[in-house]
């Protein structure tokens, strides 16, 4: 009650209490002031540090001196294309909002900036003529595709806000997963677009500004023409139809400019997200509804949010090189993003105590034990294919004469010391995974428990990334310890927050969602000063089995094979668990300390394998439904499937990712994104308990 009392009076100090003309002369004037005091200390930022009084004397008298053309033709471009940047992102997004009905609703929670960005990355690939400019055209089909595909799969005018957040964050995996691919095979058309892909503001000239300005200012006028409509629409279809309103025409029109708003700002800027989620909500909060006010407010502070972003990155990093500004609005938008879910979800008075853990059925009426044989033969046989396929392949003879002393000495250097290593990481990690994925759905009787989508594996990333590049000379057997240890803070905020709202599965899945980007967006930023190359960012964040060796496996092999053992000794616990907490603690079991010791297995086991691998995604989504079609819901009998699943499917992923297009190489997590995504999609279509 003391929490809603305080929430009550911040709603009251910023939307009630003032008057309206102080409320429009703090969002208008002060967001002026601010905006002002911001583009001269961000104009003052870079690698030499310039003064007001130079500043000045640059914009308007300007001299044939170095500093005024540093400050003319490319830090004051910088700034303004911030500004309409910013304000783009932020309209686009009140206008999502409004027109979905939607609070979560933006350019990149709908999967527009993901689609606008595998559009450009295409054509500069296939098209490379086409992207002498601004690909305007590109960006602007991809994000109507991406949005008109989340809209269907979300379900429609009948998707709730939480389901159309999730459609719209399995679309951007599947095409982020298609986009890094791309680049990782044709990096040289694609170079330079890494950081732009992250979202960065550099210019180097007026040329961006002089194509994007026009554009922006003609779809804002137009949307705030258009703004007494819009608010007729908040009225409902059925009363805005009978005051004479074309309900079909005005909601396609706003879409339109709000997909053209980001597609636009996409193709100078590249895909930056978050903004079109903090700006129009910071105005709501005030009180303000009405659409005039709405957008043209959000467009400032829009701009307000990038500016400041990008002046942040600066200041706190601009030693270690250029940032990506896209990374710290998603680090801060991600708090913002969790705070609107958990109010949201209040509103859904949803439970999920009985819910499921999958919307799978036992598919194959066969006995556990020859599922077993059958897996397990399967296993050795793409073991076989993998020893065998690669850069040299090498006849299935002559891999099994070497698996039992014999063979040519060719042959066993190559099996030996790189390919067998390799896919028994693989093995081991994907099993990791796996157990991880099947302990946590358990645990949290949620469908979407996969340690990617819950953050987990997103946490473990940054926190062993975290350790190799501050503690380089510490012995490498601690980076298991290092990746426990930001899965656990990750997890922990997770379980928290969503403890308030009862664990419900599109509530976790969309906290996760929020982490995970925060966590992503951490790992950005330390690749970055890092100074990795395209390549090598690539493969660790898409997570990858490349060039893993028998000293990776020393230091993975100890975690699985001790976990997943303990696993299995308390699967029956998961069997009580999954009767509910009542029915539980009656039959003896103490069910937050047991849910608590489970989720630290799960989590150590998918903190061991990212910090070998990588963040490889879907692996503990996939896997276990897969093992529920197989066999019942004896856990026992789940565990040890879904080890089995898991290390076949990322054995697979690696023999597909060294082999399709020799001798380049597909990161082994990019080719479980692929699968694993559109899973992600039917699995939401077809859980009622997600919608």
């Amino acid at each position: 009650m003391i929490e809603k009392r305080r929430y009550k009076n911040i709603y009251n100090i910023l939307g009630k209490e003032f008057p309206q003309s102080i409320k429009l002369l703090f969002i208008y004037g002060g967001g002026i002031l601010i905006l002002i005091s911001l583009l001269i200390l961000h104009v003052s930022q870079g690698r030499v540090d310039l003064s007001f009084s130079v500043i000045y004397e640059a914009i308007f008298f300007p001299k044939d001196i170095l500093e005024h053309h540093l400050v003319r033709q490319m830090r004051l471009p910088r700034s303004v294309i911030g500004i309409i940047g910013g304000g783009a992102l932020a309209t686009s997004g009140a206008l999502l909002q409004s027109l979905t009905r939607n609070p979560l609703s933006s350019a990149t929670t709908l999967g527009i900036n993901a689609g606008s960005y595998l559009m450009v990355i295409v054509v500069a690939v296939f098209s490379p003529s086409i992207f002498a400019g601004y690909s305007l055209v590109p960006s602007l089909v991809g994000g109507v595709l991406a949005a008109i595909g989340v809209y269907l799969i979300s379900g429609g005018p009948r998707s709730t806000p939480i389901q159309m957040t999730l459609a719209g964050t399995a679309i951007s995996l599947v095409l982020a997963s298609i986009t890094g691919t791309l680049q990782l095979f044709f990096e040289n058309e694609t170079a330079g677009l890494f950081l732009w892909g992250s979202g960065t503001l550099i210019q180097n000239d007026w040329n961006g500004i002089q194509f994007s300005f026009g554009w922006i200012m003609l779809a804002l006028a137009i949307s705030i023409i258009m703004s007494h409509k819009f608010d007729l629409l908040e009225l409902g279809d059925d009363i805005a139809t009978s005051l004479g309103q074309k309900v079909l025409l005005i909601r396609f029109t706003g879409l339109a400019l709000a997909v053209f708003l980001s597609a636009i700002t996409v193709s100078v800027i590249g895909p930056i997200g978050f903004v079109g989620i903090i700006a129009p909500h910071l105005i709501k909060l005030m009180g303000f509804k009405k659409h005039r006010i709405l957008l043209s407010a959000s467009f400032l502070w829009g701009g307000i949010i990038l500016l400041g972003a990008d002046v942040l990155a600066r200041g706190l990093f601009g030693k270690a090189g250029e940032l990506p500004v896209g990374s710290f609005t998603a680090m801060i938008g991600a708090p913002w993003l969790i705070w609107l879910a958990y109010r949201i979800g209040k509103k859904q008075n949803q439970t999920n105590n009985s819910s499921k853990t999958s919307v799978g059925t036992n598919l194959f009426d066969y006995s556990y034990y020859k599922i077993l044989i059958a897996l397990i033969g399967l296993i050795i046989i793409f073991v076989l294919f993998g020893l065998s396929m690669g850069a040299s392949n090498i006849k299935i003879v002559e891999v099994i004469k070497v698996l039992i002393g014999n063979g040519n000495d060719f042959s066993k250097n190559i099996i030996l010391n790189v390919r067998l290593p390799r896919i028994i990481v693989a093995l081991l990690a994907g099993g990791a995974l796996a157990v991880s994925g099947l302990l946590l759905q358990g645990v949290l009787r949620n469908p979407l428990g996969d340690p990617s989508i819950l953050g987990v594996s997103p946490g473990a990333g940054l926190g062993a990334l975290i350790f190799l590049l501050f503690w380089p000379d510490q012995p490498i057997e601690l980076l298991p310890l290092a990746a426990f240890s930001g899965a656990l803070i990750a997890s922990s905020i997770i379980y928290l927050i969503a403890w308030r709202s009862n664990f419900k599965p599109s509530m976790l899945a969309l906290i996760g969602i929020a982490v995970s980007a925060f966590c992503s967006a951490g790992i950005q930023i330390l690749v970055s000063t890092a100074k990795l190359g395209v390549t090598v960012a690539l493969t660790w964040l898409a997570g990858s089995t490349y060039a893993k060796g028998w000293a990776e496996l020393g230091n993975l092999i100890a975690w699985p094979l001790i976990l997943i053992p303990i696993a299995w000794i308390i699967a029956p616990q998961l069997d009580t668990l999954a009767l509910g907490d009542d029915m539980a603690s009656s039959l003896g079991i103490q069910v937050k300390k047991t849910r608590l010791f489970i989720s630290l297995i799960g989590v150590s086991l998918a903190a061991s394998a990212v910090s070998i691998v990588g963040t490889v995604g879907f692996v503990g989504l996939l896997a276990p439904h897969g093992a529920r079609m197989l066999t019942n819901s004896n856990h026992r009998k789940l565990v040890v499937l879904t080890s089995l699943l898991g290390g076949m499917l990322l054995v697979f992923a690696d023999l597909i990712g060294r082999t399709i297009f020799i001798p380049k190489e597909i990161p082994s997590g990019l080719i479980v994104a692929i699968l694993g995504a559109p899973y992600f999609i039917w699995l939401m279509r077809n859980s009622k308990k997600i919608r």
